[in-house]
């Protein structure tokens, strides 16, 4: 979510929330995005996701490229800011017992999953099948468990490096998948990061990046909180403290999603890691295409491609924001 709006509180009018949130997000650079909701009880969803749909980006706010459902399916020892006691497993039905609780897949593009968790092989084989991508994350999976996740299909990692087991030398778990050599052929592994000074140290931004540089996708993992004022703001069920670009589980030091917005974390990566401004670039619009394969229309500069594009200036702060070769937005002369 964003702006006082939190995508996975079920309200009637739901529409008016990601309309406002897709306007205001084209001042940060945004032509497109994936809508995300935590972890939520089945009626959540069942009141959502058909108030969703995939739309193209204009003058009214940036496109929806579908919904991100980042949980109920995650381990609880590393649920993060997830509630407990809204947590599942497809032990039971497998793909069935997802689809229950989900209610429809029809604007869904990314789930996010714990592959550890029983049967999960036929579930991401199914969701693979359906042109959904699968991503491993809040979850105690080794090597072996993500290795063979890949090998069924998965093809993302939820914010590398949080909610999952730290590197070990001798198991580096999930981690590992980016520079394993058990990645079948002509695939590639992308991983996320929240590149905002506070979920991943700049040293660990860094290792990632110098690891595997291709797979690289800047996400911001924001929460109702960004662009409002420090305070107490919702997450789903849970209710969450903004303090500075620190945000908590209230009365926590759980860390719960960031208020950082995609401009700021570009420039982030751009200088903790001291890349070029084209790679810092293409990890917020290549990579992320590449992922979604739709990087025929998007994500590039190439003839007959969206024609989504930024002006920045040498800092990659944002003065313009075009859509379909479009003025969506501009920073005027008072600093809009």
């Amino acid at each position: 979510g964003g702006f006082g709006v939190d995508f996975s509180l079920a309200t009637d009018d739901f529409k008016s929330g990601i309309d406002l949130v897709s306007q205001k997000i084209l001042s940060h650079g945004v032509t497109s995005f994936c809508p995300t909701l935590v972890t939520s009880p089945p009626s959540v969803y069942h009141q959502v996701l058909p108030q969703l749909s995939i739309r193209n980006g204009g003058a009214h706010g940036a496109g929806i490229l579908g919904a991100h459902l980042e949980g109920p399916f995650i381990s609880k020892e590393k649920k993060g800011a997830h509630p407990e006691h809204c947590l599942r497993t497809f032990e039971a039905g497998a793909f069935q017992d997802l689809l229950a609780t989900y209610g429809s897949l029809d604007c869904v593009r990314i789930v996010t999953l714990a592959p550890e968790m029983k049967r999960s092989s036929e579930v991401i084989r199914e969701l693979t099948q359906r042109g959904i991508c699968v991503s491993l994350g809040h979850s105690v999976a080794n090597l072996a468990q993500a290795e063979e996740a890949v090998q069924h299909g998965a093809t993302f990692i939820t914010h590398l490096f949080n909610a999952m087991l730290p590197f070990h030398h001798r198991d580096p778990g999930i981690v590992g998948l980016l520079t394993s050599d058990k990645i079948p052929a002509g695939r590639r592994v992308f991983y996320g990061m929240i590149s905002d000074g506070i979920h991943t140290n700049p040293a660990a931004l860094r290792i990632a990046h110098r690891a595997h540089p291709k797979g690289l996708v800047l996400v911001t993992d924001a929460i109702a909180g960004m662009g409002l004022a420090p305070g107490r703001h919702t997450l789903g069920q849970q209710v969450v403290e903004i303090d500075g670009l620190n945000t908590y589980i209230a009365g926590t030091k759980t860390l719960s999603g960031s208020v950082a917005t995609m401009d700021t974390c570009v420039r982030h990566f751009q200088e903790a890691t001291g890349c070029s401004v084209e790679t810092a670039l293409e990890a917020a619009s290549l990579h992320p295409a590449q992922l979604l394969g739709i990087e025929h229309k998007k994500g590039t500069l190439n003839y007959d491609s969206d024609a989504d594009f930024l002006m920045l200036n040498d800092d990659l702060y944002v003065q313009a924001t075009y859509i379909a070769g479009e003025e969506v937005w501009r920073q005027d002369a008072l600093g809009m």
